[in-house]
């Protein structure tokens, strides 16, 4: 379901929104709500946790990659502070 809603908008703005939308072959509407959606989804995105990173998988047995073990947490931590220190270099 539709609702029609007035917006005051600065006409630059609307101006270049509808020679964005006109670029892409889309309503100005269909600009107006992608744009929306995306900046909704955008905050409720960042305020969830940051995703959960899993440990690293051996490619040829499928399992746990070799070294890993799950029940030593500080190793973990460990690990995955080297890989996000390396992202960096």
């Amino acid at each position: 379901m539709s609702e029609r809603t007035t917006v005051r908008l600065p006409e630059d703005l609307v101006r270049r929104a509808k020679i964005r939308a006109a670029e892409e072959g889309r309503s100005f509407t269909a600009l107006i709500e992608d744009s929306l959606r995306r900046a909704l989804d955008e905050r409720r995105r960042s305020s969830r946790e940051p995703p959960r990173v899993l440990p690293p998988v051996s490619p040829v047995t499928g399992s746990l990659a070799p070294g890993i073990d799950l029940d030593n947490s500080a190793a973990l931590q460990e690990r995955d502070d080297l890989d996000y220190i390396s992202r960096f270099r």
